[in-house]
């Protein structure tokens, strides 16, 4: 119904004292918010979900409490097509990264993409490092290629979903070398860093973010990095085209996506929540400590660089030999 008076109870709203913010949003959340991430408790989107519903609660951003809910399978399909089946709901989110886009190119199964769905914001890029175990005899990662070679099949990279980063790099990397070993899948971060820590497999590619404390603990050791330029945090390891491998630096983009259909006034909410937690002494020391890079987009620039990103993703796939099928 239109509202005809709607200046004068906007004049009659200032004189109350409400917030014009308060009086444009039209959306507050009334129960606890359902947070989907599609990896298993350890991994790299459960571990971000999860301090991010604490920083919500430590710096008093959001009025009711997150619950991260974890729907694993499928290389994310199974999470996406869970938001998707959530259309309308205003108190669902999700974390979305690098797979979400990759994997709606390679598979035919999967149902749904970005588009189907209602992008939020974007949050952060983020830089990934190849990782072997400390005692490992693989000093860099052209001695790891070169056991593979003379393997072939036999060493391990332990991994994640099919389509994942992890995955992407170790096709770039086996296409660009001739080597060739294998990929072991684990649901969750914990599994796959026990993993390696175990003895099981011989290397990884893993978030900083994930591998901290066990590199500070000397349990891993960095042997380079996928990144356009070293990290700060090390410094003395070469960036893949520093170590002699002409592939393309692999993207990881993190973000919150939220179920298709919902209201305008619930993704203004949603984009000036997250806004204002990047804003915090709280998400800032978290970037530093994990090595992210501030990529904060609001939904309609991350809606173009959706696209964008796609393309960028769909190029990489085919140079390394990957079938696309979207």
């Amino acid at each position: 119904m239109k509202i005809r008076n709607f200046p004068i109870l906007l004049a009659l709203a200032v004189m109350a004292g409400i917030p014009l913010a308060a009086w444009a949003q039209g959306f507050k959340p009334a129960k606890p918010i359902e947070f989907v991430v599609h990896t298993g408790p350890g991994g790299g989107a459960d571990v971000l979900a999860r301090f991010i519903a604490n920083a919500m609660e430590k710096e008093k951003v959001l009025p009711v409490r997150m619950q991260v809910n974890n729907k694993t399978g499928g290389g994310g399909a199974t999470a996406m097509a869970y938001l998707a089946e959530k259309q309308g709901e205003t108190h669902t989110i999700a974390a979305y990264t690098g797979i979400w886009f990759t994997n709606p190119i390679m598979r035919a199964e999967a149902k749904h993409t970005m588009k189907d769905l209602t992008p939020v914001v974007r949050l952060v890029l983020e830089p990934a490092v190849i990782v072997v175990k400390n005692d490992s005899p693989h000093k860099s990662l052209r001695d790891f290629i070169e056991a593979a070679k003379q393997n072939p099949g036999q060493m391990k990279q332990s991994a994640g979903s099919i389509g994942a980063r992890d995955w992407v790099v170790r096709q770039l990397l086996m296409k660009n070398t001739g080597a060739n070993w294998a990929y072991i899948s684990f649901p969750g971060g914990g599994e796959r860093i026990a993993a390696l820590l175990g003895g099981h497999v011989n290397m990884m590619v893993i978030e900083p973010q994930e591998a901290g404390e066990h590199i500070r603990a000397g349990n891993m050791r960095v042997i380079a990095q996928i990144s356009d330029r070293r990290l700060a945090a090390f410094p003395d390891v070469p960036t893949l085209k520093e170590a002699g491998f002409d592939v393309p630096t692999v993207p990881q983009v993190r973000g919150i996506v939220a179920p298709p259909g919902i209201p305008r006034e619930v993704v203004t909410y949603w984009e000036d929540v997250f806004a204002k937690l990047t804003q915090t002494p709280t998400w800032k020391k978290y970037l530093e400590d994990n090595l992210f890079e501030d990529g904060f987009m609001r939904s309609a620039e991350l809606n173009k660089f959706i696209d964008v990103f796609s393309d960028t993703t769909r190029g990489i796939l085919k140079d390394g030999g990957i079938k696309v099928v979207r």
